[in-house]
């Protein structure tokens, strides 16, 4: 497994797992992106001092990777222009770059986004759709950063809607193994990659616990593998918790998926998470 990956002029050491914070500036967050919205404006606008006051305290907390995106995914969500995406997302991205020596990570599928993010700072494309979008592959190589291939099936709006897998951990292996090849082939270098199996993406319940207890098969694409399950509903239909109460679920699923080889985390609680691989490792470690 790959332990640099390649920011384009940053590398992010992956010897040991690393967390990815996430900052969603959206009104309808699962969790809660809406608390980072402006109270002064009109409708939903987000509050760069609010959101900059989050990635800081990520940061000092131990994160190495801000993710920061302005379209909610999840199931059931409509989708948002590139235009409102813009204005959600580059007075953050602007303010972390200005302020925090860390990397940033842009959660979008638009090319336009990806392109503008980018220039404003971005380092990582963060793509639930895995550069399907018209102009995304594009757009990814010019960029020069990192890009993350998540698998999802369908729209965020109908993603849970009529799943079906023949054998959904083969099936989602031969979609990213595709995808990486076609990336790859668009001038994207395979050290500049990460893989995501996409938990929650178009999958039951029973398939995104499959797919955990089988990680570690995703290590024969030989690239950085990050997990999100911060907070979803997999460990909420388990533990019956809402979704700021389901921390000690979370952590039980990134502890095995830390044992399963997984390289990156992304997490709505940073200090808790690090505790978690810093335990993890210390067993690891045989010396």
């Amino acid at each position: 497994m790959p332990r640099i990956l390649d920011l384009g002029g940053r590398q992010l050491d992956l010897s040991t797992p690393v967390i990815m914070g996430v900052i969603n500036v959206t009104p309808d967050s699962f969790s809660d992106g809406a608390t980072l919205g402006d109270p002064r404006a009109t409708g939903f606008r987000v509050s760069p001092q609010r959101a900059l006051a989050r990635a800081e305290a990520m940061v000092a907390a131990g994160a190495a990777i801000i993710d920061v995106g302005g379209e909610s995914t999840r199931p059931g969500a409509d989708p948002v222009s590139s235009d409102e995406q813009l204005q959600r997302v580059m007075p953050v991205i602007e303010a972390i770059h200005r302020n925090l020596d860390t990397a940033i990570s842009i959660d979008t599928s638009s090319a336009t986004v990806m392109r503008e993010a980018c220039q404003a700072g971005a380092q990582l494309i963060n793509d639930v759709r895995a550069l399907q979008q018209e102009g995304a592959m594009q757009a990814a190589a010019a960029t020069g950063a990192a890009v993350c291939l998540m698998h999802s099936r369908g729209e965020p709006r109908t993603m849970q809607q009529e799943i079906h897998y023949t054998d959904v951990v083969a099936e989602i292996l031969q979609f990213l193994k595709d995808r990486v090849a076609e990336t790859i082939s668009a001038g994207i270098p395979r050290e500049k990659l990460v893989i995501d199996p996409g938990f929650g993406f178009g999958k039951t319940l029973e398939h995104n616990y499959r797919i955990l207890r089988e990680l570690d098969r995703f290590g024969d694409l030989g690239l950085p593998i990050l997990v999100g399950v911060s907070r979803k509903s997999m460990i909420g239909k388990v533990v019956d918790r809402p979704a700021d109460q389901r921390l000690a679920g979370s952590l039980a699923a990134t502890v095995w998926a830390l044992a399963r080889g997984a390289s990156i985390v992304r997490t709505h609680d940073v200090a808790e998470t690090l505790d978690a691989i810093k335990v993890v490792c210390a067993i690891a470690d045989d010396r």
